[in-house]
């Protein structure tokens, strides 16, 4: 089927230029820029009424766009029905035919295009969702987790071009989700279709997904491979969406030369990667991941070499979370920061009241623009 649907797909990147959506006065989608490489998995990650459901809906057919194009390759598909787009959607309902068996639910797209012989097609797709001996079963008698494969291998059998993902891990527990989230990447790998996933989880995007596009008010904030948006994060709200941040009002001292910024933060110096900085010169949001925060006893040394450090923090919560423990440190001017510690076993746990300083390393610094709101993205409960 991979060379197959390959063949096919030549070249057939999904090309979506200037693509709104309107609903009365309210814009979900915002003249919208995006291109889908042919054979990629890519994410669509974004909060609840970012418009990332409503541009999949577009693409599938299922809503028309107020302005703007849909193709796929050389095809214009922006006004084709849905039943003529060489398109499959899987949805977070698995929506699979309760009277039907396994085999039949898998092989309903096909017989409904008038195919007579399936059964090899269908033992194949249950072959590569791992379903194999399942086949004559009901829904009813699988998990959560088979269903969702049967809704997978259902979709895969028509041999789209492109697969749509509508969160369609959203039903299952912590455990099995993160199982799922494997399985999916090895089966796109594995047909090598583009796989189009919209999530508003971030470990899901960052988990399979070879390109992220982080939408906030129907506009793409920043897009590219997981690991360059969680480490360069070009906007406040990228960085408090795609994990956590610690964002911090600082000032850019020096900016000439090609080293690392100077910053003030606070009254203490402090240097950033230049690399890092979206702006290199006045006010500047000065951020740090948790993770890369070393908290030490104040006045002592770090564990592990730092560069930067923030003086006279006290430690107000500790929550111990499995594999790291998490730390709040209230600042002298007010802030709460946090900082992760891996429980490594290497150092004890700190206490609420233990007077701390943070260190970091500069390569691990990034600025962001000191006009943006630094609780965007936050989560509410979060706030």
């Amino acid at each position: 089927m991979s060379q197959e649907s390959g063949a096919q797909g030549a070249g057939a990147d999904l090309v979506l230029s200037g693509l709104t959506k309107r609903f009365a006065s309210f814009t979900a989608v915002d003249d919208l820029d995006l291109t889908v490489p042919q054979g990629s998995f890519f994410a669509l990650l974004g909060p609840s009424g970012c418009g990332k459901t409503t541009t999949l809906r577009m693409v599938a057919g299922l809503e028309e766009p107020t302005g703007g194009t849909i193709t796929l390759g050389d095809d214009d598909i922006t006004h084709l029905k849905p039943y003529k787009r060489p398109v499959n959607t899987v949805f977070q309902s698995y929506a699979l035919f309760p009277h039907l068996t396994i085999a039949a639910n898998v092989a309903f797209g096909l017989r409904r295009r008038g195919r007579k012989r399936v059964a090899e097609d269908v033992e194949r797709m249950l072959d590569l969702v791992e379903l194999t001996g399942l086949a004559d079963r009901r829904p009813a008698q699988l998990s959560g987790g088979q269903q969702q494969r049967v809704a997978l291998a259902r979709a895969l059998i028509n041999q789209p071009r492109v697969l749509l993902l509508d969160e369609p891990l959203g039903a299952l527990d912590l455990k099995l989700r993160r199982q799922m989230q494997i399985e999916l990447k090895r089966i796109q790998t594995e047909v090598g279709l583009t796989f189009v996933h919209v999530t508003h989880d971030q470990e899901e995007a960052m988990t399979m997904a070879d390109t992220v596009a982080v939408m906030n008010a129907g506009r793409i904030e920043q897009m590219g491979p997981p690991e360059v948006l969680y480490e360069c994060p070009a906007t406040t709200f990228v960085a408090n969406f795609l994990g956590q941040s610690n964002l911090v009002a600082g000032r850019v001292r020096d900016g000439a030369g090609e080293g690392d910024l100077v910053l003030d933060v606070h009254g203490t110096t402090v240097h950033a990667d230049r690399a890092r900085a979206v702006v290199a010169q006045g006010d500047v949001w000065v951020g740090v991941r948790p993770e890369k925060v070393v908290l030490a006893p104040a006045g002592g040394a770090p564990s592990e070499p730092a560069g930067n450090c923030l003086r006279g923090g006290v430690v107000s919560d500790v929550s111990f979370v499995g594999v790291s423990t998490q730390y709040l440190v209230r600042m002298p001017w007010g802030q709460e920061l946090t900082a992760f510690s891996q429980n490594s076993g290497h150092h004890e746990r700190l206490r609420t009241g233990a007077a701390v300083d943070l260190h970091w390393s500069p390569a691990h610094t990034f600025c962001l623009d000191a006009s943006q709101d630094a609780a965007a993205g936050v989560e509410p409960e979060d706030r």
